[in-house]
């Protein structure tokens, strides 16, 4: 009866394994056999039958390159982390809306919370746009919520604010830093905007960034994801975010049981979208190549001081 896929009614589509341990018994009574959801349950355990969710783990289209580039990354970090660098894993976590809208997730309380029926953004109050900067080493999170657009520049500012703020009072001396990051979006490995801007960064502090991208379809791997953003969002389920300060009150409050701690701060500077690099910027990346996958992988280090880009 609970076979995955064999048994089941092959007219009406109707799969035993969709049904509920009561919704079995039923059936086993019907069949002859007296026993009531408790024992179905039991007896599921026994034979190793778990409740389950579906699992994202196939990709229509895989590259050939990935699991050479996971091996990479992996050495890198291993590599960094022993010589006392920066290892920081960055990523723009999904926009959220600001005003009394329902989130999804439960709370402990004597009465429902009462929020708008309707989540239109017209009736926002305006929009939060987080980006995290996970300290691999430290784990320790950073996040900069921004109140206008996802873009290079608010990427490259957020890890600004973060190395002023935080990564130079634990890495004093420390001039290389390893970024891992995801393959689209402001900082994927094809923005040139995001390039330039690390130029720009590492010019103004003197840092030399070595960049890996994750490959396509493996961003659930970045560090971020499950170190840092699925804590923030379990911190904040089921509140509605009312304000900025409601925003930021749940990102310093997120811990963990493996010491996790996390700042914030807001962002209220407009980064227009839209924006186009030229030629002359472009030729005036101090960008170098890795032989491993040089699509995903590459340094950019400082210029000169006589040679250093306007800002």
């Amino acid at each position: 009866m609970v076979a995955d896929a064999t048994a089941g009614d092959p007219i009406k589509g109707l799969k035993w394994t969709r049904k509920t341990s009561r919704k079995l018994s039923q059936a086993l009574k019907r069949r002859g056999f007296q026993v009531g959801p408790d024992t179905v349950r039991r007896l599921l355990v026994q034979q190793d039958y778990v409740l389950r969710a579906n699992r994202k783990r196939l990709n229509q289209k895989r590259d050939p390159d990935r699991d050479q580039q996971m091996r990479y990354l992996t050495r890198q970090r291993r590599a960094y982390l022993l010589a006392g660098f920066p290892v920081i894993s960055v990523d723009a976590k999904q926009r959220e809306l600001i005003g009394n809208f329902n989130k999804p997730g439960r709370t402990w309380r004597r009465q429902p919370l009462v929020v708008l029926e309707s989540d239109y953004p017209s009736q926002a109050d305006g929009v939060a746009i987080p980006y995290g900067i996970y300290d691999v080493g430290r784990n320790e999170g950073f996040m900069v919520v921004g109140t206008s657009h996802q873009t290079p520049a608010f990427a490259v500012a957020a890890l600004r604010a973060w190395w002023l703020q935080d990564g130079q009072l634990h890495y004093a001396g420390k001039k290389h830093v390893l970024v891992e990051a995801d393959c689209g979006g402001a900082n994927g490995n094809r923005c040139w905007l995001w390039k330039f801007g690390l130029q720009q960064l590492a010019d103004e502090l003197g840092l030399t960034f070595l960049v890996t991208h994750l490959p396509t379809s493996a961003s659930k791997w970045n560090p971020i994801e499950h170190k840092l953003f699925c804590h923030v969002e379990s911190n904040w389920a089921g509140q509605p975010l009312v304000t900025y300060a409601t925003v930021l009150n749940f990102i310093r409050t997120t811990r963990t049981e493996t010491g996790l701690r996390c700042q914030a701060r807001l962002d209220r500077k407009t980064y227009p979208t839209g924006q186009k690099i030229t030629a002359e910027q472009k030729a005036a990346i101090n960008l170098r190549r890795r032989r491993v996958l040089p699509r995903w992988n590459y340094v950019i280090a400082p210029h000169k001081p006589d040679h250093q880009t306007e800002k």
